[in-house]
């Protein structure tokens, strides 16, 4: 991690969510159920014993129904994490959507590379090519979404192919709390008849040598275990593993019936 950064803040600041409280050292997170992160508990401070950790649960459960919203943690893979996942393993809580952390140093030599639009705010287009490939909802979900982003200082990067037609795009994510020094890479995303032609490398380098440009010297980006082909693509472009987390949802109560 670059000196003086906690990439845990940096990620909080980079995405998001409008309606946020923290108790006993917990962010609670709200964003209409637009998106897991901005919907999940942040345990900024997990907490080791039981007995508060028990009061923090039974708190974040009354704050996530008040909202009719599922309860979920976004649980980083640190050892101070251990007493948490033990609660949630009592309670039943699932794991899902593990997510890799991946970090790159600036001023590695990015290749220059043309032809991509970056603007500083999501341009109809490019809200509309991520939201297809990303996106879970209609137009009310999307400017829930539209809000996340750009609660953060960021740059936008467009690739067009066919004639025109956007064909991948991808944010850059400049949260203040890293004063310059450090960027965020999100919503990278390929319309699906377009992959396989480079698209993804190309907003990658743009977005690279945008923050450079702007004084950036630290960059990171989250990527799904899973998903082997981006992963493979992040790191030809010199990111390495430097953590990770998942995502621990409450079991929804099954009502008795008359059955």
């Amino acid at each position: 991690m670059a000196p003086g950064l906690d990439i845990e803040e940096l990620m909080d600041a980079a995405w998001a969510a409008a309606d946020r409280e923290e108790h006993a050292g917990w962010v609670l997170r709200a964003a209409s159920g637009v998106t897991q992160r901005a919907n999940s508990v942040w345990p900024r401070e997990p907490g080791t014993d039981p007995h508060l950790l028990s009061s923090a649960l039974r708190e974040a459960r009354l704050w996530y129904r008040k909202r009719r919203l599922p309860l979920i943690f976004q649980v980083f893979d640190d050892p101070r994490s251990a007493p948490l996942n033990a609660l949630l393993d009592e309670e039943g809580f699932t794991r899902q959507s593990e997510t890799l952390i991946l970090v790159r140093d600036g001023g590695t030599q990015v290749p220059a590379t043309g032809g991509v639009e970056v603007s500083e705010t999501p341009t109809p287009e490019w809200l509309q090519l991520w939201w297809s490939v990303d996106g879970r909802g209609g137009d009310t979900d999307l400017a829930v979404a539209r809000g996340i982003l750009e609660a953060c200082p960021s740059l936008y990067a467009l690739v067009r192919e066919d004639g025109g037609e956007p064909a991948a795009v991808g944010r850059l994510s400049l949260p203040p709390e890293a004063a310059g020094a450090a960027g965020g890479l999100y919503c990278m995303a390929t319309r699906p008849d377009a992959r396989r032609r480079g698209c993804a490398a190309r907003i990658l380098q743009a977005l690279l040598l945008e923050g450079e440009a702007r004084g950036a010297t630290y960059f990171w980006l989250l990527v799904m275990a899973s998903n082997t082909g981006a992963r493979d693509l992040y790191t030809r472009a010199g990111f390495r593993p430097a953590g990770r987390y998942l995502y621990r949802q409450e079991r929804p109560k099954r009502h008795l019936t008359g059955c």
